[in-house]
């Protein structure tokens, strides 16, 4: 048997095993659509909607269970996060909330979820298993962002009109640090190691770097488009490679998403997408980023290796939040 035989045999047992992950594995991609109250499912291997199902009043923050075995949605206008079973769509319970839940959080083991509540000023944290509030926490005005450090220490809410980012500690509840960023953060994304955030400014027009141990701003990132008004440069999700040296930053009613060195923080790209971009999210295996965008009613899918985007997929109207189940 040949060497690279040998290898094809390895690789097919450890596939049967379930050791390796399959390059070939469709996911399913979950779109809340906040103006026609749906979540749309779309299967990542054909890019086809396979299904659109209820998601409460003006969806929006959409998460699901590492292990896959819950998909929650924040519906803003009914003052509480619904859930439901990934694989039958079925609506299972829901959690209390607070008012207006727009953007949440899950701790890195499932549990709990940290929910920022725009009109009250608050990030509630949810027990997902007992179904009760743990503690509401005061923030700045308007809070929406919210990011959490992959070790689960830190969780951090940006409020859109203090222009600040929380830094809360996970055990006490308390704000151990406020950051001052650029006007309307919209977005806080950690870095898979946990050196680096990412907070994105939707007036400012920029993407502040932070060092999350100090809070010093290590660099801002601004976005220049040839024939695109700079007012139009709305930075909004922020998604980052697991090895850091990408990130992709959706930029709103310019229609852009930002391809981003990690290192340098040059911008290397503009990829145009659908009509406001607001929300994106990796498949698991980062083949593919997934982009939300509220004015065309569709989805962009890119492909990462390429920095390319390589099709567009009607889904419900006006959308807003998505997520990949991780198998």
């Amino acid at each position: 048997m040949t060497g690279r035989a040998a290898a094809l045999v390895l690789t097919a047992t450890l596939l049967a095993l379930g050791t390796v992950p399959d390059p070939a594995a469709a996911y399913r991609v979950f779109v809340s659509n906040e103006r026609s109250n749906t979540i749309t499912v779309i299967d990542s291997e054909t890019w086809e909607v396979i299904a659109e199902f209820p998601g409460g009043n003006r969806p929006r923050g959409i998460t699901i269970a590492p292990d896959g075995s819950e998909l929650y949605v924040c519906a803003s206008d009914d003052d509480t996060v619904r859930v439901f079973d990934p694989q039958t769509f079925e609506e299972l319970h829901t959690l209390p909330s607070g008012p207006d839940p727009e953007l949440f959080v899950l701790h890195p083991s499932g549990n709990p979820l940290y929910i920022a509540n725009e009109d009250d000023n608050l990030v509630t944290v949810t027990d997902v298993r007992t179904r009760q509030i743990l503690a509401e926490i005061p923030v700045g005005v308007e809070p929406e962002g919210m990011g959490i450090s992959p070790d689960g220490r830190v969780v951090v809410n940006t409020s859109e009109t203090t222009n600040m980012a929380h830094f809360i500690d996970t055990e006490t509840f308390q704000i151990i640090r406020n950051v001052l960023v650029d006007q309307r953060p919209r977005f806080a994304q950690f870095t898979a190691d946990g050196s680096l955030l990412y907070v994105s400014a939707e007036i400012g027009g920029t993407v502040s770097v932070i060092d999350p141990e100090t809070g010093d701003i290590l660099h801002r990132i601004t976005f220049e488009v040839p024939g695109i008004q700079p007012e139009l440069l709305q930075p909004v999700g922020v998604r980052v490679t697991s090895d850091g040296r990408r990130v992709f930053v959706a930029l709103g009613p310019s229609n852009r998403v930002a391809v981003v060195d990690g290192e340098s923080w040059e911008v290397l790209d503009y990829l145009l997408v659908g009509q406001r971009v607001w929300q994106l999210a990796f498949t698991p295996d980062e083949r593919y980023l997934i982009t939300t965008n509220g004015n065309s009613n569709d989805v962009s899918v890119i492909d990462v290796a390429a920095e390319q985007v390589i099709r567009s997929i009607p889904v419900g109207q006006q959308p807003w939040g998505v997520v990949v189940a991780p198998q």
